[in-house]
């Protein structure tokens, strides 16, 4: 149960560095497609306030791409060590239980880097942005299962910051 449960996540990971990989404009969904991607996961969306715009309201800010690229390097770094972390709970044969601790801790902080992110974005729509990735992490990092809550969850922010940050 464990393996099974340590590569699993490893796998989910794996998919959301690829996910956050992704260039911008690469998305070809069409972005009326959002409200039900985002309606599909009511843990996150129950939580978190409503998106912003895809399209700006007006110049971005100076530091918008320094902000959004950040935000995808944090969460890349916390995907990294989700995956090298149940990696190494396979060989040191953690409890469930352990795991999701690590885990929890680890979106925990990654959501605490995102919020000081985000408060150093000049442009509104980009911090709130940012900030509603934040409040997403803390709901996985709160869940039963944060593990399960990353399948649904978690794999969904890099692309929308991919898609929206970097407009």
């Amino acid at each position: 149960m464990l393996r099974s449960s340590a590569a699993a996540l490893a796998l989910v990971a794996c998919a959301a560095l690829v996910t956050g990989c992704q260039q911008a404009g690469d998305d070809t969904a069409d972005p009326q497609d959002a409200p039900a991607a985002a309606s599909a996961t009511p843990t996150a969306s129950a939580a978190s306030t409503p998106s912003p715009s895809a399209s700006p309201t007006g110049p971005s800010a100076a530091n918008t791409a320094a902000v959004c690229r950040r935000a995808d390097e944090l969460i890349i770094e916390a995907s990294r060590r989700i995956a090298d972390d149940s990696a190494a709970a396979t060989r040191r044969e953690l409890t469930p239980e352990q795991l999701n601790g690590q885990l929890k801790g680890t979106l925990a902080g990654l959501a605490d880097d995102l919020r000081e992110k985000a408060g150093n974005a000049e442009d509104p729509r980009i911090r709130d942005l940012v900030t509603d990735a934040a409040k997403q992490i803390d709901t996985g990092a709160a869940a039963a299962s944060p593990a399960t809550w990353m399948a649904t969850g978690f794999v969904r922010i890099p692309e929308r910051l991919t898609r929206d940050c970097h407009v």
